[in-house]
C-alpha cells in the first residue's frame, strides 16, 4: 500500500516527481515541469523554492506564504506549449479557503535562461500569469 507521505501534490510519487526539484538535486526540464513543482511547492508551503524559481524580472522581494486556512485540492493541466527558451502553461489550480471552494484558472509564462554566473546551467524560470476568466 502506498504510504500518503510519498504522493507528489500534483499526481506522481513525490521522490521520482517535485521532491527532487525541491531538494535542488536536478532542475526542472520542462516549463510543464517547473510549473508542476511550483504548485506541489505552493501545497507544500515551500516559500523557498518558489522564490528561487521565479525570475528575478518579476520575483517578489518578500517571501511567499500560505494564506492561514488555505487547502489546496487539485490541479488541472490545460495547455503547455513551448517554443524555445519560452513556453505558456495554463492551468487551473482548486483550493478552499474559509470552507469555500475557490479556482485559479491561470495561464503562466516560463523562460529558459542562465542566472548571473551560471552561464552554462539554463533553467526555466516562472515569469507571470494571466488570468483569462477575470
Amino acid at each position: 500500500m502506498k504510504n500518503k507521505v510519498d504522493d507528489c501534490p500534483c499526481g506522481g510519487d513525490y521522490a521520482q516527481c517535485c521532491g527532487r526539484y525541491h531538494s535542488g538535486s536536478e532542475a526542472a526540464p520542462t516549463a510543464l515541469a517547473l510549473m508542476r513543482s511550483r504548485y506541489s511547492a505552493y501545497v507544500m508551503d515551500n516559500g523557498a523554492y518558489l522564490q528561487a524559481t521565479w525570475h528575478r524580472s518579476t520575483r517578489p522581494a518578500e517571501p511567499i506564504v500560505a494564506e492561514a486556512g488555505q487547502k489546496w485540492l487539485g490541479l488541472e493541466v490545460r495547455r503547455h506549449e513551448a517554443d524555445g527558451d519560452s513556453a505558456i502553461v495554463e492551468f487551473v489550480a482548486r483550493y478552499k479557503i474559509g470552507g469555500r471552494a475557490q479556482r485559479l484558472h491561470e495561464v503562466s509564462r516560463f523562460v529558459r535562461e542562465s542566472e548571473p554566473g551560471t552561464e552554462d546551467q539554463p533553467r526555466w524560470f516562472y515569469v507571470d500569469g494571466s488570468f483569462p476568466e477575470k
